[in-house]
């Protein structure tokens, strides 16, 4: 990747990062607690998750994933009970403080876009913000998700029985019935979170709903 490309695409996780920590000093105590769009996890839970995958590095992550004995759910479930912290007010400084950070995991950089969209949404969606995310950050994300095994948390199968339109980009990825809708709420949809299939229509539709 051209190093053009690389700092092109760290500022727009940078800006992610930070409109995110705005946006959740705005939170009240409750709001940390409101059940996320993320499985399972609270709004203070995902936000532990993004100060975790921040620290992360190609080394720590391979050795966090040996000792989660392999298991991608467990070592996450670890990274979000160290990054926690006593407070969601702990949770936020911590945030704050690895916002600037260009560690990753051994993965594709366009993941960090995958992390900071399909999550803040994640939050958001959850507290009832909005946020008028980048094209660029939200169409990388897609395209990235498109080409991910499912095993990875992407949608690679899906597109070769699908295709994905974009409304509002130039964007048209996969094979078979159209789906269609903003690009914002496709990523959303085939990172797994149905709550955006209401924002989504075509013929192919219940297929992806039938993935989701």
């Amino acid at each position: 990747m051209k190093s053009d490309t690389k700092r092109g695409i760290w500022r727009m996780v940078h800006a992610e990062r930070a409109a995110l920590t705005d946006d959740l000093a705005r939170l009240d105590p409750g709001q940390w607690d409101a059940p996320s769009l993320c499985e399972g996890w609270t709004v203070r839970d995902v936000a532990a998750h993004l100060v975790d995958a921040a620290r992360t590095t190609r080394i720590g992550f391979v050795a966090g994933l040996v000792r989660a004995r392999f298991d991608f759910d467990r070592q996450n479930a670890r990274g979000v009970e160290r990054e926690r912290g006593a407070s969601p007010q702990e949770t936020l400084e911590r945030l704050r403080r690895v916002a600037s950070r260009t560690t990753t995991p051994p993965a594709p950089l366009d993941t960090r876009l995958v992390e900071e969209v399909v999550h803040g949404e994640d939050i958001r969606r959850a507290v009832g913000l909005v946020r008028s995310y980048p094209q660029e950050a939200v169409v990388r994300a897609l395209r990235l998700q498109a080409r991910t095994p499912a095993s990875f948390g992407g949608a690679k199968e899906l597109t070769a029985r699908v295709r994905l339109t974009a409304t509002d980009a130039d964007l048209s990825i996969g094979e078979g019935p159209d789906v269609t809708g903003p690009a914002l709420s496709l990523l959303l949809a085939v990172s797994g979170r149905r709550a955006a299939l209401d924002e989504l229509g075509g013929p192919g539709l219940p297929v992806l709903a039938a993935t989701s």
